[in-house]
């Protein structure tokens, strides 16, 4: 455990107080509340886990790679949660944590690392690289695009609304297609040329990073044991979900919205916010912008096709609310991100649309 700091070591033991306790609660009586309450804070423990161990071995790379790093393994809780979600038949959770997990990150966690990013800017403008909100904005359009025509044809009652499995197996492929022609030359131009930086973007100077703290093995053996211990917390997490749900008189669609898609994403959240903080737009940028369009071009896609082979299918047909508010995010993500620089009232913007959001869930 060298490298790591006092702090750090009593963190990593009161995350496996925690995760032990998610256990016993999940095979012993425990009411409700309690044991979904420390379900969630074990989940969101691990996640932390994984940013950590994530960012100390992307400081051998740049942004790009970082950030992928850290999103594909900071999902890592919401694929078991949905995938327990579906095989226990909770449709809804399933459909409402994959969709609330794009909405979080893409309003509510982009919104706070543009307040912070702007605030530490010495002009009140954060500045980042313009290519991945763009690219983003295309992977998430492009999926908004297959959910709604799903949609209009489901409304109409149109012949391709009773192929709703067939269109959803075509369109996930199609996705999947699409991110990996498109993850392939970003990480490969992980280091973007200096033309397409704006100035005061909060890298470091040369492009210099500092050496990592721990040794690759802690790192890996972190890594591993947050993956391993995440497959375990999810179906914990899920067993204590709809009981809890009951008890605490809230919808289905809220708890999947906003309670899962902030636990599972808590990587996102905590790694965004530190980095804004400390002054890497770039980086702080790419954890975030990676997490969305992972989930909205790969995760979703892929849980799709896999979910065939669970008790409850999972497909791009959602509720017209949903739909709307996925078109609409595709928007002013385009709006806010997409000249590469935000002030710190567009970052309230988006804080204010999922606020509003998650207040209709409520009554869903």
């Amino acid at each position: 455990m060298s490298g790591l700091t006092p702090p750090e070591r009593s963190t990593l033991f009161l995350i496996a107080v925690l995760t032990t306790l998610a256990g016993v609660a999940n095979y012993q009586p425990w009411p409700a509340v309690p044991r979904f309450a420390v379900a969630t804070l074990a989940l969101a423990g691990l996640a932390w886990v994984v940013s950590f161990a994530t960012e100390q071995l992307g400081e051998r790379f740049g942004p790009g790679v970082t950030g992928m790093l850290q999103s594909t393994l900071g999902n890592l809780p919401e694929l078991f949660v949905v995938i327990f979600a579906l095989q226990k038949g909770e449709l809804v959770v399933a459909q409402t944590a994959i969709i609330g997990s794009i909405l979080a990150n893409a309003l509510l966690v982009l919104g706070l690392v543009i307040v912070l990013g702007a605030r530490r800017a010495p002009d009140g403008m954060m500045r980042f690289s313009r290519r991945l909100p763009r690219d983003t904005a295309t992977l998430l359009q492009v999926t908004v695009f297959i959910i709604v025509l799903l949609g209009l044809s489901l409304s109409s009652h149109d012949p391709a609304s009773h192929h709703v499995k067939a269109i959803s197996i075509v369109g996930a492929i199609c996705l999947l297609v699409i991110y990996l022609a498109w993850v392939v030359p970003y990480l490969r131009s992980d280091r973007l040329p200096r033309s397409d930086r704006l100035p005061d973007s909060g890298e470091p100077a040369g492009g210099r990073r500092p050496e990592p703290r721990l040794s690759l093995t802690l790192i890996l053996a972190l890594l591993i044991v947050a993956g391993t211990a995440s497959a375990f917390v999810s179906d914990w997490f899920v067993n204590g979900l709809q009981p809890a749900i009951v008890q605490l008189h809230i919808s289905q669609a809220f708890a999947g919205l906003v309670i899962v898609a902030i636990a599972g994403n808590a990587v996102e959240n905590t790694a965004g916010l530190v980095l804004a903080w400390k002054g890497h737009s770039d980086l702080a940028i790419s954890v975030v912008k990676n997490s969305v369009a992972q989930i909205a071009a790969f995760l979703f896609p892929a849980l799709v096709l896999i979910s065939f082979a669970l008790a409850t299918t999972l497909t791009f047909a959602l509720a017209p609310v949903y739909i709307g508010a996925l078109a609409l995010t595709a928007l002013i993500l385009w709006q806010v991100t997409g000249d590469g620089q935000a002030a710190e009232f567009e970052g309230w913007a988006l804080v204010a649309l999922y606020v509003i959001l998650a207040t209709l869930t409520l009554y869903e």
